[in-house]
């Protein structure tokens, strides 16, 4: 009995030192944004978003709009960003759910909504057309933009886009959310943030104890894990080629190859669906080529938005 005891105590014991060491509260906005908020961050008012925005370059020079990727935010396109500003006015924004912009108060974590925030950030902004460059989550919004709004969309740029069905998700129905992902809005810590970025990243070297602490300390903003799991089970998959196929803008479609998040075999889906689109992969790079390699992944894009 006495050693029985003991092992219930030592397992209550490990639980304790467990929860303690997986436990992480949400930090205080004002923290984060002393960080991460610095110039040339804004915070503009759309659609009742308190919208984190940051908008770069020349206001007379063609408009260039980046979408990050899901539990991302603006911050995964700024190595690109500082390139560009030269010769682009380059807008960056956290996605509603995301980063500092936060939750919604409307709890509609949908493309739909999001395309909305998009069309709404443009006239905001005066921007009448622009290229939109999306990755992964952003790049789907981008291209149901470009199918919905094609007079405002100059050139559409495809970084590893989601949008095709894949195990847990089947067109036409929302997916079931884990009941252990019910625990997402009370732990956090570095490891499980970097174990996730693994498969975004060839080359694990690439994720700095820096880049792994900003990814953690956006997921810690107030409110936004809980609105990644609404945005979980909000997710409503349709067959992309109805959209694909009614895009007029020339498009690329960019991958890394090692890609352990979405497939790099989707880029011949979209290929296969665009109309005026190509192709660009990287052999040796994963999920955001925009971060793992900026300087080297940046030539093909400034290539194509060079274009007539």
């Amino acid at each position: 009995m006495f050693y029985v005891k003991i092992a219930g105590l030592l397992l209550l014991v490990a639980v304790g030192v467990l929860c303690a060491w997986l436990y992480a509260g949400d930090v205080d906005r004002k923290t984060l944004e002393a960080e991460y908020a610095v110039p040339p961050s804004t915070f503009l008012p759309i659609l009742g978003l308190r919208l984190h925005v940051r908008d770069t370059g020349n206001r007379n020079s063609p408009a260039l709009i980046f979408l990050h990727g899901f539990g991302s935010s603006l911050h995964t396109w700024e190595p690109w960003a500082e390139m560009l500003s030269a010769h682009y006015r380059v807008v960056r924004f956290d996605l509603p759910g995301f980063g500092l912009t936060g939750a919604d108060p409307t709890g509609d974590y949908t493309d739909a909504r999001a395309v909305q925030v998009l069309l709404a950030l443009m006239d905001a902004l005066d921007i009448g057309q622009a290229t939109l460059i999306g990755n992964s989550l952003g790049g789907k919004i981008a291209w149901q933009f470009a199918a919905d709004h094609p007079d405002r969309v100059s050139k559409l740029v495809l970084i590893s886009p989601d949008g095709y069905e894949s195990p847990g998700f089947s067109y036409g129905k929302k997916p079931e959310v884990p009941a252990v992902m019910q625990i997402l809005p009370y732990v956090l810590n570095s490891y499980l943030v970097r174990m996730n970025l693994t498969a975004a990243f060839a080359d694990p070297r690439k994720m700095t104890p820096a880049l792994v602490q900003r990814y953690k300390d956006m997921m810690l903003a107030p409110g936004v894990r809980r609105a990644m799991l609404a945005r979980m089970g909000q997710v409503e998959l349709q067959p992309p080629e109805p959209f694909l196929h009614r895009i007029e803008a020339p498009t690329l479609v960019m991958w890394g190859e090692r890609d352990a998040m979405i497939p790099y075999t989707n880029a011949k889906n979209y290929i296969a669906a665009l109309p005026h689109a190509r192709l660009v992969t990287f052999t040796d790079l994963g999920h955001v080529p925009q971060e793992e390699a900026p300087e080297r992944s940046l030539p093909p894009l400034e290539k194509f938005l060079q274009e007539p």
